[in-house]
């Protein structure tokens, strides 16, 4: 009986276990281009009508692995198997990445020729929902017809080792499916076999293309925060690299930086300027490979030898060091800004001198650092490709010539804001509205409770509503007003009380009036930190009421944001750019006293005559301060009878805040 497929399936084995051998030396991602003489084997025969980029995964081998378990959902298992990436088409693919939908709970423990981008790039990774590999040391896939059918230059194989879960004895683990995500490419749903599924990606029309043909490398791209690593000057043994951050998200920001990345071949930072590891640590180098490869090297003075270093900007007293300073757009406090708020601040430059170990000595073989991150306190987070190799950044020549300076060569790195897994976010809204006496809080444990003591309050309770004035306290004080409203309303009072949202910063949206004419917001930020924020921001997004979007009192207030739909942002007025800390009440015996700041925010409805303000539409749909988005109450105020209660509560945040706008100045 002839079973179909059969002999397709059969030759794709074959190639998939037959292992393309690619050089030692440096790859494209390098500076020295040379390429290997070992025989090219044949391709699979599935790619002959690919004129594109032919992905594969073939799924090798699976083992039982300790714990044995009866229940096998809980049952570990080993596996192997095989990805890979061929240029089968007409156009060069630069810095390649492959998406696999992995999706039975897998954990990635290795990955031959190719990194993580996902999450911090480490591995053991667990990839259950899926991940994306990017192209290391080989990053750019040749032409067939550039390398007279090389095939070492045209494709690579990654080989995939980890653990899954959740199997019986006879299930075939299979991804979901694969795709390439270069931008301006389309995968088609993969063609799949019992252990083998492959795709071939093309061209998407509609993209266009970056037209300089001249270009021998990757175009630069956009993004919420983009990294450049320049090399200015080549050593034998070493080399000096300027690194360029730029923040282009008007709603993106980052405090108190802190940039990791990962060597892969075992650099270390000599020194630095315009930033500095706060670890500064050497033993990695005397017992590592760098002891036993530079024998006689002072190792006293290196900065840091880690192979995942933590890096960080240098205070602002340090900006006219000579030493460590003297760096353009360096040594803001780790601050960076969006654009619109501060041009000078929403760029950071920092250099460092970088030694190299053998076979990488040459000046000419040069490699970036691997698995970008940055992280900062309450603002944005990000997600960050791969270092892309793109043409030579250009510099102003030092000496004041009318020429131009070259980087020897340079990488690009693309950072997009992403958001905060549920229960993950560092602020949170609570609302409330002159028609109704009780304010919805921010959810139970919205910024997580993981420091909390659920043993004495139920994390999965919702939130209780509150009597207004209640939010002026910290969430330890509440319990009182929370019990007497509840009993107030005729609500049930759990044995067990919600636990609290433990957000470091709050903020209230309250409808103050609704009028034929117009309609308004009263805006409250709370600080529960012990720390300030200077130069904070809010951005708002109003599906609804966006369009007639009036006037502000107390902030400063735009619509004008490149990129970003139906969102206002606000900001503080001149010399009152401080939402101070939380501090003590007058007396010990007196609740905490959160750092406050407001504004009524007025609109009209001459665009939106028919916005339904008790139904939702005066509401934000999304907040974010600082760049962080802040976790939404799941429901909305009702209308009912307004106590005197509410009305005096928010009479009481309005004088407190105008006090603290008057003395912010002097603090």
């Amino acid at each position: 009986m002839k079973v179909p497929g059969l002999k397709l399936i059969c030759l794709a084995f074959l190639f998939i276990h037959t292992r393309i051998l690619v050089c030692y030396g440096a790859p494209d991602d390098a500076v020295d281009d040379y390429t290997d003489e070992t025989p090219a084997k044949p391709p699979p025969p599935e790619m002959d009508n690919c004129n594109g980029v032919f992905l594969s995964y073939a799924f090798t081998s699976r083992t039982k692995a300790l714990p044995l378990l009866k229940n096998v959902s809980a049952q570990p298992w080993t596996f192997n198997a095989m990805a890979t990436v061929v240029n089968s088409g007409t156009e060069e693919v630069k810095g390649w990445k492959m998406y696999i939908g992995f999706q039975h709970k897998e954990i990635l423990v290795s990955a031959t020729n190719a990194v993580l981008v996902d999450g911090d790039g480490d591995f053991p990774a667990a990839v259950g929902n899926g991940t994306t590999l990017a192209g290391y040391p080989k990053a750019d896939l040749k032409t067939s017809i550039d390398t007279a059918g090389d095939f070492n230059q045209i494709a690579v194989q990654v080989e995939l080792k980890g653990s899954m879960f959740g199997l019986g004895e006879k299930a075939t683990p299979m991804p979901k499916t694969i795709s390439l995500r270069n931008d301006g490419w389309r995968c088609p749903t993969p063609t799949k076999y019992k252990t083998y599924m492959h795709a071939c990606c093309k061209r998407d029309p509609k993209f266009k293309v970056n037209s300089n043909k001249k270009s021998k490398f990757a175009a630069r791209q956009s993004g919420d925060l983009t990294f450049t690593y320049d090399v200015v000057k080549s050593y034998e043994g070493s080399y000096e690299a300027q690194v360029t951050m730029d923040n282009s998200s008007p709603i993106g920001r980052l405090d108190r930086w802190n940039l990791t990345w990962e060597w892969m071949r075992g650099e270390f930072i000599y020194s630095m300027k315009g930033a500095y590891t706060p670890r500064f640590d050497t033993s990695d180098c005397v017992y590592g490979l760098a002891g036993r490869y530079l024998t006689g090297f002072d190792f006293s003075n290196v900065m840091n030898c880690e192979k995942k270093p933590t890096i960080t900007d240098l205070p602002l007293t340090k900006a006219n060091d000579t030493q460590i300073g003297k760096i353009p757009y360096c040594c803001k406090n780790a601050s960076l800004l969006p654009p619109q708020m501060d041009p000078s601040r929403a760029r950071a430059i920092f250099q460092l001198r970088v030694y190299k170990l053998p076979p990488d000595t040459p000046p000419t073989i040069l490699y970036p650092p691997q698995r970008w991150n940055i992280t900062g306190v309450i603002n944005a987070r990000y997600h960050c490709g791969p270092p892309i190799r793109v043409d030579p950044s250009e510099f102003p020549n030092p000496k004041g010539f009318d020429a131009k300076v070259y980087a020897i060569a340079s990488w690009q790195v693309v950072c997009n804001m992403t958001r905060a897994e549920k229960r993950k976010t560092r602020c949170c809204v609570s609302f409330s509205a002159y028609y109704s006496d009780g304010a919805i809080p921010c959810s139970t444990c919205a910024c997580g409770c993981d420091n909390i003591d659920t043993d004495k309050c139920n994390p999965d309770k919702p939130a209780m509503h509150l009597p207004p004035d209640a939010l002026l306290l910290p969430s330890e004080n509440r319990t009182a007003k929370t019990k007497a409203f509840a009993k107030l309303k005729k609500k049930g009072i759990p044995r067990k009380l919600p636990c609290p949202d433990n957000c470091g910063v709050s903020i209230n949206w309250h409808i103050n009036t609704d009028h034929k004419a117009g309609w308004s917001a009263r805006m409250t930020l709370f600080n529960w930190q012990e720390a300030p924020f200077v130069d904070w921001f809010v951005a708002v997004e109003m599906k609804k009421a966006y369009p007639d979007y009036d006037n502000v009192f107390s902030f400063n207030g735009t619509k004008k944001l490149k990129g970003i739909k139906n969102t206002i942002f606000f900001q503080s007025l001149k010399d009152l750019n401080y939402l101070v800390e939380m501090k003590n009440g007058s007396k010990p015996s007196d609740p905490k006293v959160p750092g406050k700041q407001q504004s009524v925010i007025s609109f009209t409805k001459k665009k939106t005559p028919n916005i339904k303000i008790r139904k939702g539409d005066g509401f934000p749909s999304k907040v974010y301060f600082n760049g962080e988005e802040c976790a939404l109450p799941r429901s909305f105020p009702s209308s009912g009878h307004r106590s005197p209660l509410s009305i005096a509560s928010f009479i009481l945040i309005s004088i407190t805040t105008t006090f603290l706008l008057i003395t912010n100045r002097f603090i």
